[in-house]
């Protein structure tokens, strides 16, 4: 797809905890209801994480859609989603980005975990 954030965009996310999340619906146009979510910024890409892991609703949707809207640092932007395979250094990196940014949350625990783990979506800028 060769779209990508820039380093500002990744510097503004990596601090910015407003995310919302809506994958679309069954029609590809129409965007599902907002979710807030945290989101990270690792290894040069914007990264979100299920906490139900994947079961969770907006997961499934960004799986089967591939496409959506965010909402982050108030901005919307169009996106791509791609669903992140298990890479032990990538992973870590994410982990990583997660401790430094929710250091002093208790669901920061939870996030690091198998569930959220196998349910890591990286969000791509759609240029449009």
């Amino acid at each position: 797809m060769g779209n990508n954030w820039t380093q500002v965009q990744l510097q503004i996310f990596s601090k910015a905890d407003d995310m919302y999340i809506s994958p679309f619906y069954e029609d590809g146009k129409t965007p599902g209801t907002p979710t807030w979510i945290w989101s990270v910024a690792a290894d040069n890409d914007l990264y979100v994480r299920a906490y139900n892991g994947q079961n969770s609703r907006w997961y499934q949707s960004a799986v089967k859609q591939r496409a959506g809207k965010i909402k982050l640092a108030g901005q919307e932007y169009g996106v791509f989603f791609e669903p992140v395979e298990s890479d032990s250094a990538l992973t870590e990196k994410i982990n990583q980005a997660y401790k430094e940014k929710y250091s002093s949350s208790r669901y920061l625990t939870p996030m690091i975990g198998k569930g959220p783990v196998s349910a890591t979506v990286k969000i791509l800028p759609k240029n449009e």
